[in-house]
């Protein structure tokens, strides 16, 4: 396959720890509430039962806290008599509580917290499953979250720590590391042996293009089409061959999977009908067994083909399904428009390209995406190509999409370069600020500025994309551009690359000037568990690049994130609508 790990690759902790402890933690909160009866998922409708206690476990999100208030509300018109608990997870915020208030309902009930600030998904990977921090804290502008994150980075030192060395790059990174700091000033530290050493944090708005591409490694393409949520994901019955959709955990649990989830999707085929061959052989030792072989190989393996039997037609399905879909929307077409714009050629033709698909309707969030990787890889739209393209689309989707406009360029992501401003002029102009210290105030104003015009600038310091004339073996890659069929090197995973073999930001002084700053590093001695904290989201294509990169260095990643992201995912959270 596409590599294979170093022998002296360090062993990953044992994040089952994680788990015990918010399972421990749930159960002493639920035993305080007597007699429970009955669960119910939060729907946002009237709740019908004669309970005389009512229990919420919630996210602390206003919407659902203005609900609770409404059921309690009307237990009161009609005289009805309960209590009331609200379970925040993974904590409460005031907002919540002054809602509470403002309806008359706080004294009417009682309040605490779930801790659960991570859930392991896979050995190497760890979620927060908070896909609200991305729009709540890149577009709104609602640090809450920040604390969140500071108090999950808390609980993996106090567990898995001390780290012995801290980078990262971003404003939101930056606020997660010194709410972590305050947190760590005010406990008490055990001296213990580190299991891990290294961090690295990292704002998802420092790299929009990674999430931006098409994913083409396989886990990436089941997450894309499938949708992974928690680790798990519903094959529906067009994969399983039957009449019913089925629920697989998706980890490295799965033994056919956890050959494949890593792979360019051009090789799992191949891999697939060779486990396939190699199933039947194992099957076809039953033959010439006399009885006491045959009891052996039915208590000792049998047990064992079968369920990789299963798993390996449920992943051919799935592979056989990802092919239709991807042949549908022409696919190869789609990555040559991609290649283009990373590498800077054929740019008016990418233009038609995405005018097309605009006009024929082929994908509302798909055209977004096309958009914004436009925008970005260009350091902006013409006036005339933004005026065309965006009522284009408007015409085509409806005007309500204003606001998603609005929130696009809010970011950065989908902007008008400034009329009578070369690249060259607002890059140097940019620079100027931000090296001035004096003029240091002024560096936030030109921040919007500085994201939109520094795209090719980082590929060409950073070499992220490879040179096109060059033969790219994705059976045998060189690096990590082949998650992108050789075309592109994640930014961010090249960044935590780079840091990590310099020690430090010495040497990328203009690289972290490019992308705003706020870039910071610890000083320790290293080791080799790194663990990599994604602020805003983080795909599965990247987590991927970070695992080859691991066995090519002789180390071993951990990802956190706020929340697994994609392509649909980014741009369904920016659309107007959804304020």
């Amino acid at each position: 396959m596409a590599y294979s790990a170093r022998k002296d690759s360090p062993e990953l902790p044992d994040f089952s720890l994680l788990k015990r402890l918010v399972r421990d933690q749930l159960i002493y909160l639920l035993e305080q509430q007597h007699d429970v009866d009955k669960l119910y998922k939060v729907e946002h409708k009237a709740i019908v039962s004669t309970s005389d206690q009512l229990c919420f476990l919630i996210r602390p999100r206003i919407q659902t806290v203005k609900w609770i208030c409404d059921v309690v509300n009307a237990d009161k018109a009609v005289g009805k008599l309960r209590r009331y608990k609200i379970i925040f997870t993974p904590q409460k915020f005031y907002a919540c509580e002054a809602v509470l208030e403002e309806q008359g309902i706080f004294g009417d009930v009682t309040t605490d917290e779930w801790a659960f600030y991570l859930l392991p998904l896979d050995e190497d990977i760890v979620s927060m499953e908070l896909p609200e921090f991305f729009r709540d804290n890149f577009l709104a502008g609602d640090q809450r979250w920040v604390s969140t994150a500071g108090s999950a980075l808390h609980l993996l030192h106090t567990l898995y720590g001390p780290f012995t060395k801290v980078y990262g790059i971003g404003r939101c990174s930056k606020m997660a590391y010194e709410s972590w700091r305050e947190l760590l000033e005010d406990s008490e530290q055990k001296p213990r042996q580190a299991e891990i050493g290294n961090v690295f944090l990292i704002d998802r708005d420092v790299d929009f293009v990674t999430p931006l591409c098409s994913q083409v490694v396989y886990e990436g393409l089941v997450d894309d089409i499938f949708r992974i949520k928690c680790g798990c994901v519903e094959f529906s019955p067009d994969v399983t061959s039957s009449d019913k959709s089925v629920k697989v955990m998706l980890n490295s649990q799965d033994k056919v999977f956890n050959e494949i989830r890593n792979e360019h999707f051009s090789n799992v085929f191949g891999f697939l009908s060779q486990k396939a061959r190699n199933l039947q052989t194992a099957y076809d030792k039953r033959r010439g067994m006399d009885i006491k072989q045959m009891k052996a190989f039915v208590s000792d393996e049998l047990k064992g083909l079968k369920q990789e039997h299963r798993l390996l037609s449920l992943h051919i399905g799935a592979s056989e399904s990802i092919m239709k879909k991807k042949t549908k929307q022409d696919f190869q077409e789609l990555l040559k428009t991609e290649h283009s714009l990373l590498e800077g050629f054929d740019i008016r033709e990418c233009i038609s390209y995405i005018e097309e698909h605009i006009n024929r309707q082929v994908s509302m969030i798909e055209g977004l995406r096309l958009l914004c990787l436009l925008s970005i890889t260009e350091n902006g739209l013409l006036p005339k190509d933004y005026r065309s393209l965006k009522a284009q689309y408007l015409q085509s989707y409806g005007v309500e999409h204003l606001l998603t406009f609005h929130n696009l360029k809010q970011l950065g992501l989908l902007v008008e370069q400034q009329p009578g401003e070369t690249l060259t002029a607002m890059e140097s102009k940019v620079g100027k600020l931000v090296n001035d210290k004096t003029a240091g105030k002024l560096t936030d104003a030109f921040s919007s500025l500085a994201k939109k015009s520094n795209f090719r600038a980082l590929s060409r310091k950073l070499n992220l994309v490879p040179k096109s004339d060059e033969e790219y073996d994705l059976r045998v890659p060189r690096d990590m551009a082949y998650i992108f069929s050789g075309a592109y090197i994640p930014l961010s995973c090249k960044l935590i690359e780079q840091v990590l073999e310099r020690n430090g930001w010495t040497g990328l002084e203009e690289v972290a000037r490019l992308l705003n700053g706020h870039e910071f590093a610890t000083k320790n001695d290293a080791q080799r568990i790194i663990l990599v904290m994604f602020l805003g989201g983080c795909t599965f294509s990247e987590i991927s690049a970070l695992r080859f990169l691991g066995k090519e260095k002789g180390c071993k990643f951990i990802v956190v994130t706020t929340a697994i992201t994609n392509s649909s995912r980014l741009m369904e959270s920016l659309l107007g609508n959804t304020l």
